[in-house]
């Protein structure tokens, strides 16, 4: 499946944004125009999700002019649609470590960790109201896989000097969650959750505020390179000086370059009818997020109005798992059997994130004044928002620590366009397996 393909299952993925709660609960945003005609500006970014409106809010600090081109709405994708959850780190920190070498491994792991600080400042100096919780878990369902966990928990504390992580073993992980499913694992301070969509919405109208140009349902169809590129759309053009490339997996055709660099993958979310607040507040401690250490993983956490907010279910193809609903109920049901008969979905939505090959996020240029941000690997809430501020350093003139990136390497999917979907469905059947070993 081609980046591109992705837009064959757009009117599936529509209905499931239909359905979602994170749409139904977030206060409505003014909507901002299509373009018509033609802009000029220093820069032109393609994407109104996190990574394009952090790098917008970063260069109208700097005194870059900026026009953000938006195919659907704000937060349409998936900075709008995912679990909620802030995570310190990376999807997969080895290859930093084999790479890049354990110093500037480190470098990247406090890059990241910069990034989760960066979304508490964001939420206080803008005062944007999208229901932040610190706190976040990370557990394993076994004692091998908490063994590996523990070497996880080791390295970070160990090699890269990160003590804001606690280690929940076997005899008290019951003081931290109500489930019969974990062995052990840890409790990490500085990650946290949030409702995404909301927090998306109050970081545009901080762009639009700081002086950024909004245009949505505005895909960008054309890209003329050169000194003074050119963005095309349906009905009308950008002239800029730099752009920024911060589409997910929707940019199709316009940098086949980089395209076959990333997987769109269906995740899917359940949001339970409202729980008794008793009930909500007895699953896990302090209200903290988790997620498990499974390839194939469960994510999970209370909502603001005592909801529990579901997601797992990854998925290869453009078309909505079966039975969304009743399958996600009883992966909470496995988790939480407390809940019990009067457990409910409510809402179900999902949509495609856009995953590397080593889990690492791909951040380069395919031209001196053109940048691309990709491949957050599920790992998006917190490296978005630094990866918006690593380019606009770039753009300024700064780009040590956005050259600390594009230097890991990234591989195409193995398969070509034709193949590279069925063999990481083999790919991940394997991987299923060994999660019920």
């Amino acid at each position: 499946m081609t980046a591109a393909s992705v837009r064959t299952g757009l009117a599936d993925e529509a209905e499931l944004t239909r359905r979602s709660y994170y749409l139904a609960s977030a206060p409505e945003m003014a909507a901002s125009p299509p373009l018509a005609g033609s802009e000029c500006a220093d820069v032109c970014v393609v994407g109104g999700g996190l990574a394009g409106l952090s790098a917008a809010l970063e260069l109208r600090a700097r005194g870059f002019s900026v026009v953000v081109l938006e195919g659907m709405q704000i937060g349409w994708g998936a900075s709008g649609r995912n679990g909620g959850q802030v995570i310190v780190g990376h999807a997969n920190d080895q290859p930093y470590v084999d790479q890049l070498g354990l110093s500037d491994a480190k470098r990247a792991w406090d890059i990241s960790v910069e990034g989760t600080d960066l979304i508490r400042q964001r939420i206080k100096d803008y005062a944007i109201d999208c229901d932040y919780v610190p706190g976040w878990l990370y557990l394993a369902v076994n004692q091998r896989k908490a063994k590996s966990l523990r070497e996880s928990f080791e390295f970070n504390r160990d090699k890269f000097a990160y003590s804001d992580q606690t280690w929940i073993a076997p005899d008290s992980i019951g003081q931290w969650i109500s489930s019969p499913r974990f062995y052990a694992g840890f409790h990490d301070a500085r990650s946290g959750h949030l409702h995404p969509l909301k927090y998306t919405r109050g970081l545009a109208n901080a762009a639009i505020a700081a002086g950024a140009k909004i245009f949505e349902n505005s895909r960008a169809t054309e890209i003329t390179r050169g000194a003074n590129p050119v963005v095309r759309t349906a009905t009308g053009e950008v002239r800029c000086r730099y752009i920024v490339l911060a589409g997910n997996c929707y940019l199709g055709k316009l940098v086949p370059e980089i395209d076959t660099r990333i997987m769109p993958v269906g995740t899917y979310v359940v949001a339970s009818n409202p729980l008794s607040p008793e009930l909500a507040a007895s699953l896990t401690r302090d209200r903290t997020a988790v997620c498990d250490s499974n390839f194939i993983l469960d994510y999970f956490r209370p909502s603001n109005d005592n909801r529990l907010i579901f997601g797992g279910r990854v998925s290869y193809s453009t078309m909505t798992p079966i039975d969304l609903d009743n399958s996600m109920r009883a992966r909470m049901l496995k988790v939480f059997p407390q809940l019990g008969e009067g457990v409910k979905v409510d809402y179900s939505w999902g949509g495609f994130v856009d995953i590397t090959m080593n889990r690492a996020p791909d951040f380069g240029r395919v031209a001196d004044n053109i940048y691309y941000l990709q491949g957050f690997s599920g790992h998006g809430l917190a490296l978005t928002g630094i990866a918006g501020k690593l380019v606009a350093e770039t753009i300024a003139g700064q780009a040590e620590r956005f050259d600390l990136y594009a230097r890991l390497k990234h591989f195409p999917f193995p398969g070509g366009k034709l193949l590279r979907t069925p063999a990481l469905v083999l790919g991940m059947l394997w991987y299923q397996l060994r999660d019920l070993i």
